[in-house]
């Protein structure tokens, strides 16, 4: 039996940069981050005393004897992939999926992770990441950019640059308590309600073509985001004002980024004394996030209040497996 935790990100600046139709031609940037909330991926052999090969228990239970009869996309292509059989499967997950957390991401990295440690065999980082972007953008044709798959595999808070040659990760090091201080001015909040990141990709996908100088503006607010973490003496406030500044160039790329019930809810934060936040993801629901210095959160989370508020820590580990025990049961 292999569980593996694999952690859920948030992503400050960039967002949209990561598209391969876009930053092949211009490059990219994303500044993200992960965070203390998780998926955990159960998997193991199933012994052959059922009426079927394949269990599969995520918001629905699948039991199928064939692998293409497997209704669930991403696990359905791994076990094609990897050339996986007679397999139990649990999702469980701390937080909401579709939800702008990059939830499907890390949910293909876990299952790759424990489909190569149920295989005893090490799979590095940049091989997760690497097969996680070409299980889902291509084996699973959904639309998007890598950013996701990236972060849930390495972890930690991160500028990941991208190119015409792919790739980067450039840890970004911060002092403890200059990285405390910019979690502790942080409020995440639920909206109560998810959506499809790949229909709000496709749309977006199909602007970048029309939105091409917002897009480098996004990614240039990378570098100075990055300065602002690294410098001490830097107003850490600037931080949050460049998220506002970050968020209205982002709902300049697609009418579906955002919703007049978001743009209410944003609006009532930035009243209360929110400097600046952000729709978590590609857009259209999910999370919300504002900095907001200390002395302004109760009068945001008061303004706020019909909203879930998600205290969180930043995390640095990555996926990882969490449990291994050999079984008796091996299949043939």
């Amino acid at each position: 039996m292999i569980i593996t935790r694999t952690p859920f990100r948030m992503s400050f600046f960039g967002g949209g940069t990561d598209m391969p139709e876009f930053f092949k031609e211009h490059g990219g940037a994303v500044l993200s981050t992960s965070f203390d909330k998780y998926c955990y991926v159960n998997v193991r052999h199933l012994p052959r005393f059922f009426d079927y090969s394949t269990e599969l228990s995520y918001s629905k239970l699948e039991r199928v004897t064939r692998i293409e009869d497997i209704e669930h996309p991403a696990v359905r292509e791994a076990m094609k992939f990897l050339d996986m059989h007679e397999l139990r499967l649990t999702y469980e997950a701390d937080l909401p999926a579709r939800s702008g957390l990059g939830t499907s991401s890390s949910f293909a990295v876990g299952m790759l992770n424990a489909f190569y440690a149920l295989k005893g065999k090490y799979a590095d980082k940049k091989r997760l990441a690497d097969e996680a972007i070409y299980l889902e953008r291509e084996l699973c044709g959904e639309a998007g950019g890598w950013q996701d798959q990236i972060a849930a595999s390495y972890g930690g808070l991160n500028v990941i640059r991208f190119d015409a040659d792919g790739y980067r990760v450039s840890p970004v090091i911060v002092s403890a308590e200059r990285k405390r201080a910019l979690n502790e001015n942080l409020m995440l909040f639920f909206t109560g309600f998810s959506r499809f990141s790949s229909d709000i990709q496709t749309a977006t996908k199909k602007a970048l073509s029309d939105k091409t100088a917002e897009l480098r503006e996004m990614c240039a607010l990378v570098d100075e985001a990055e300065k602002i973490l690294i410098h001490k003496e830097s107003d850490l406030n600037e931080f949050g004002r460049m998220l506002d500044t970050s968020w209205q160039l982002k709902r300049g790329v697609s009418a579906k980024i955002s919703t007049d019930s978001i743009d209410r809810l944003y609006a009532d934060a930035k009243k209360a004394g929110a400097l600046g936040g952000k729709l978590l993801g590609a857009g259209g629901g999910g999370f919300l996030l504002f900095y907001v210095e200390k002395e302004r959160q109760a009068a945001v989370h008061t303004a706020l209040s019909n909203l879930l508020h998600v205290p969180f820590t930043f995390e640095n580990g990555g996926t990882t497996v969490i449990f291994y025990e050999p079984e008796s049961y091996v299949a043939k």
